[in-house]
């Protein structure tokens, strides 16, 4: 039997909790007041004997605490200055009375009214939610907070369950409370607590009726001192807003707190399960430890009894397993630990039962990398906030599982909980599901960056690290390099370690984020180290790694990144990006190059990307369309816009392009056809190999349908976890080699069904052409018959069934028509093809490329015709060649723009483009090709290329090349945001028809006639529209089809924050030739 500490928060020297707190202030700005009467932390445990406290409360909204209802008795179990500088709290067994006298009738006049708990007041009509994601909305001047600091008062009553020992110690359990709060029952003052994500627990034992109705009365206040270390890039919302608990626990004998630490041998063969247990007896007791394989089995692996006496507060226990099966998140084996609590006259009477899931492995840092049971990890992981689209933070559970269930359907093995502790049952969650997850402390300060940076007029276009080096200084004096906040810092770490420390899922812990660096992180990592050795701990805001077991970066660029990776040969500490590619809108792009810089450097452990979900809010108005709603849709200021909408998921928590995207970079299993033609397999997994997975190959071909030549199983050998092997193709390639636009997919499922996702869930796939470089020529078509009629306006050339208009005056197309059907539309200039250089900026455009494009004019672009000729061609086609001036007002720079028209006796044009550029012209454009405009009833697409979805440049791996059909509707990405959206890439040809199956098709063309790959987008939205719409409800569809047909097209990035396109995927300034094919489509 060992004496050890579990819970008992070891304060620094120095530091006391209420003793030295100022009075002269309320609590809720007090830095040194962090809780009044809250019990220590402990693990995370209800017990049977609990009664749920969620529902329906009364509820009232003051605008500032002095004005909040009073409680209906002053009486205090505390000494404290307890909510205002206004009111003096007696405290109990005082005879000093109040010195101040208030009108008892006051509060007659408070009007209560409901409310839903847990939840956020701003969201059920009390206020309005605020979004900002750096700066404070408030004066920056800690501890104090503003005058108007809205108050909420919440009062509910409750009966103690008749069947609860009448001696039992009852408790009271908040889960959450966003920011601070005072609570009474029965008008006695139990307690006060800060940290909005982390647990209050108070003991209400003396306090509480056994036999008649309890009153509970809590104060929440919106604004404390913590909010100044709560500077999550979140909406800021208040209220009790996760669930609360009256806990009854025997009085003879109760396990306070339980700590499960798992140790392996040196060759992780062998374990040990370690449990530390601290006890309040005040009899002798049976205390009994079994493990068993998993839960709800009743098999027993190991177990241990022992009679400890009422005199001792802790004990140890070691129970030896052999070969247990090993957790990680690729395994995530789990066993059932059973302790009890049992009075030594009959052990089958428990006081207590605790059950708890473990999971044996072992973390550490080896040979200067993140290893579990001694194998390297490669982080695949995201950022998660709480959130809900209508109840913000006050996420049900099953919404939760939803999250990580998608996660895991998409090649997703980490989970970094930002940037606080999440939701306790996450965690059982991703103790099951497999997931390795960084558990954060809920800190943040980030808004003490601009209290500085302003005034000294430090501009964002400044290199980070530069800005960093000016302002990061003074802004961790005000809290993070401050004794003063030393106690709220050291009880922000405590409390997640405590509530989360018996998951295996979790391997590292977080001192924060954003939070600058100062001698309070020296102090959380010191106790994160002293009462949990067996984790590592990180901290992104320590750059030298002082206080961290990891270098961890922000959104740092792929050279960046590989030169810190090959700084060293020696590997002390890994990297990981706690934050990458930023998915914000249309994003992220350069995933893939991401993951190649981590599997070829080992140093390089992975990231998180930022971030899982969008946050918006749920507003729906009487007649009005619903949308979702980001900072200033409620009337919030200082609000950060839209910069809360930069999820993987929209804010319903379904997938974006983005995620798909991910789904296809984070793939287990890569495949490649090698220099000798063999087909190789990589497996990406730490811990397993393929025995699960199965795959199966199509060739296939596609001309204006699709044909299978062939189809089978591809027998899948052993391939040991992170190894390659090498097998032969399951078929001949000479057989398909004839064949045009000929390729091979291989599919990967699951072979049986797992606890994330059924049998036959697809992992990833692998395409491959068969054909390369072998490509159908277009052949020209007899054009004899062709009759021009040039007039003072038009020059119209026509044949039967169709005729070609175009405008004399401004060289252009003008109609179009096909059995005397439009097939195009003109703009008010008489015009329906013209070239296009613009798009709708993303959000990943704005920061740095849009203000240089408009800089250029690049959305303001004029022609001004020069030469228009007209010719029949020697095979009696006719060509029209249009010599243009293609440039922006009030600039000199320009294209000079050659356009060909060659018009076919098939009823065929061909678009022929070349165009040079002149002038002091910008760097880059977003895109370049042509502008089409198309008749309204062409509502549908087919397509030979890549899809179904989206691509770009930098965010095309998860698409497939096939055969597609879509709705005009269906191609347009419904961004929460309204930006650049549904470009679709390496296109053959495609169509645009109408519901008879009519239109018009387009096909890449090269000079000598070959089909060559391209770009297009169609949408009834115009560019002009999409970019002023600040939410899809804003969208007007136009009465005409917007065709874009684009020889090449921008990356996408993540600039939003982080870096910006890569120059192989960027559109430069320099002469482009292009053709295109149209023709119509009669069947």
């Amino acid at each position: 039997m060992h004496s050890v500490s579990i819970s008992d928060s070891k304060l620094p020297s120095g530091i006391c909790n209420t003793e030295l707190s100022n009075l002269s202030r309320p609590d809720y700005e007090n830095e040194k007041v962090i809780h009044r009467n809250r019990l220590p932390p402990r693990s995370y445990h209800i017990p049977k004997s609990s009664l749920l406290l969620n529902g329906t409360w009364d509820f009232n909204l003051s605008p500032t605490p002095l004005f909040a209802p009073k409680p209906p008795s002053v009486r205090s179990r505390v000494s404290s200055r307890s909510s205002t500088n206004f009111q003096v709290v007696t405290p109990l067994g005082s005879t000093e009375s109040s010195t101040i006298t208030e009108d008892a009738d006051e509060d007659d006049q408070i009007f209560w009214s409901t409310i839903q708990v847990p939840g956020h007041w701003q969201l059920q009509g009390f206020g309005n939610p605020h979004y900002t994601n750096v700066v404070f909305p408030f004066p920056v001047c800690p501890p104090y907070v503003p005058t108007e600091n809205p108050t909420g008062t919440y009062r509910h009553s409750f009966l103690v369950p008749a069947g609860w020992d009448e001696e039992s110690q009852i408790r009271l359990r908040f889960d959450g409370v966003d920011s601070a709060f005072h609570v009474w029952i029965n008008g006695i003052e139990v307690g006060f607590s800060k940290g909005s994500r982390n647990p209050a627990e108070f003991d209400v034992t003396d306090i509480v009726k056994r036999t008649d109705v309890n009153e509970i009365f809590v104060r929440v206040y919106k604004w404390s001192d913590g909010s100044y270390i709560e500077d999550q890039d979140q909406w800021w919302l208040s209220g009790i807003f996760r669930d609360v608990h009256l806990l009854a626990f025997s009085s003879k004998g109760r396990i306070e707190d339980f700590f499960l630490k798992t140790e392996l041998d040196e060759s992780y063969f062998n374990g040990v399960l370690s449990v530390s247990l601290k006890l309040m007896l005040k009899e002798d007791c049976l205390v009994r430890v079994r493990l068993g394989s998993s839960l709800g089995k009743s098999d027993r692996i190991s177990s241990h009894e022992e009679f400890v006496e009422s005199n001792s507060s802790f004990i140890r226990v070691n129970l030896p397993v052999a070969n247990p099966a090993k957790w990680t998140a690729e395994t995530p084996n789990l066993y059932e630990v059973e302790i009890s609590l049992h009075p030594t006259s009959d052990s089958s009477v428990s006081y207590q039962v605790v059950t708890q899931r473990v999971g044996f492995r072992v973390v550490e840092l080896k040979e200067g990398l993140i290893c579990v049971n001694g194998t390297p990890l490669l982080f695949r992981g995201v950022n998660r906030h709480d959130h809900h689209p209508r109840f913000g933070r006050a996420v049900p559970l099953a919404f939760i599982k939803e999250d990580l269930l998608l996660m895991k359907r998409h090649n997703i093995n980490a989970l970094r909980c930002a940037h606080y502790p999440s939701h306790p049952l996450l965690y059982d969650l991703c103790d099951e599901l497999g997931l390795w997850v960084v558990d954060e402390a809920d800190l943040e300060c980030h808004g003490f960056y601009d209290a500085v940076a302003r005034p000294l007029d430090i501009p964002e276009s400044m290199n980070y690290e530069e800005r960093k080096k000016l302002a990061f200084p003074q802004a961790a004096e005000f809290t993070s390099n401050n004794t003063d906040w030393r106690a709220a810092y050291f009880d922000r770490i405590t409390q997640v370690i405590q509530r989360d420390k018996n998951h295996p899922s979790i391997i590292i812990w977080s001192l924060g984020n954003e939070a600058f660096y100062g001698c309070n992180h020296k102090v959380m990592y010191d106790y994160a180290k002293e009462v949990d050795p067996g984790r590592l701990v990180h901290y992104e805001g320590d750059p030298q790694a002082l206080s961290a077991d990891i270098f961890s970066y922000m959104y740092t660029p792929i050279e960046k990144l590989i030169e810190f990776a090959t700084a060293t040969d020696e590997l002390e500490k890994p990297i990981v990006l706690c934050e990458y590619a930023h998915a914000m809108g249309n994003g992220p792009g350069g995933l893939e190059e991401y993951q190649a810089a981590f599997q070829k450097y080992p140093r390089l452990q992975g990231g998180f990307i930022w971030e899982w979900a969008n946050h918006g809010l749920w507003i729906e108005k009487p007649g009005e369309k619903g949308f979702y709603a980001y900072g200033g849709d409620f009337g919030d200021t200082p609000n950060d816009g839209n910069f809360v909408m930069d999820g993987l998921c929209y804010s319903d928590h379904t997938p974006t392009p983005g995620l798909v995207e991910l789904k296809r970079a984070y793939e287990p299993l890569k495949i490649y056809i090698n220099q000798n033609r063999d087909l190789e397999l990589e497996n990406r997994q730490a811990f397993v190999g393929l025995e699960n997975f199965k795959a199966n190959f199509r060739v296939e071909s596609f001309d204006d349908s699709k044909t299978i030549h062939a189809s089978d199983e591809v027998p899948l050998p052993s391939v040991s976890p992170g190894q390659r092997k090498s097998i032969k193709l399951p078929f001949d390639i000479s057989e398909f080699e004839g064949i045009h636009e000929c390729w091979v997919t291989i599919t990967v499922w699951l072979r049986t069904s797992t606890n994330f996702a059924d049998a036959g869930h697809q992992i990833g796939w692998f395409q491959y052409p068969l054909n390369e470089g072998r490509q159908i020529t277009l052949q020209p078509t007899l054009s004899s018959n062709l009759t021009v009629r040039s007039t003072r306006f038009h020059h119209k050339v026509e044949n039967h069934g169709f005729s070609f208009s175009f405008d004399r005056a401004r060289g252009c197309l003008s109609h179009w028509k096909v059995d005397s059907n439009s097939l195009i539309t003109s703009n008010t200039y008489g015009s329906a093809l013209s070239y296009g250089l613009w798009r709708p900026p993303t959000n990943n455009d704005i920061p740095y490329d849009v203000g240089e494009w408009r800089r250029y004019g690049l959305d303001t672009m004029h022609s001004q015709l020069r030469t228009l000729d007209i010719r029949r061609l020697p095979s009696g086609e006719v060509a029209i060649v249009a010599h243009m001036w293609i440039s922006p007002p009030m600039l000199a720079w320009g294209f000079e723009a050659e356009t060909t028209y060659i018009l076919s006796g098939d009823g065929s044009l061909t678009v022929d483009s070349r165009l040079i550029p002149k002038g002091p012209m910008p760097k880059y454009f977003p895109r370049i090709g042509l502008d089409l405009r198309l008749s309204t009833s062409l509502g549908n697409s087919t397509w030979y290329g890549l899809g179904p979805g989206e691509s770009y440049p930098d965010k095309k791996s998860s698409q497939m090349v096939g055969i597609w059909n879509a709705s005009i509707d269906q191609l347009h990405t419904p961004y929460e945001v309204p930006q650049e959206n549904g470009n679709r890439m390496g296109t053959k040809w495609v169509k645009i028809l109408d519901d008879r199956g009519r239109g018009v098709k387009a096909t890449g063309v090269t000079e000598d006639g070959r089909m060559t790959a391209f770009n297009w987008q169609a949408s009834r939205y115009s560019a002009e529209t999409v970019e002023k719409a600040k939410h899809p409800a804003d969208l007007v569809a136009d009465d005409v089809v917007y065709w874009r047909l684009d020889a090449e097209v921008a990356g996408v990035g993540t600039a939003a924050c982080g870096p910006g396109v890569l120059e192989q995927y960027r559109v430069k300034c320099e002469e482009k030739r292009f053709r295109f094919r149209l023709e119509s489509v009669l069947t």
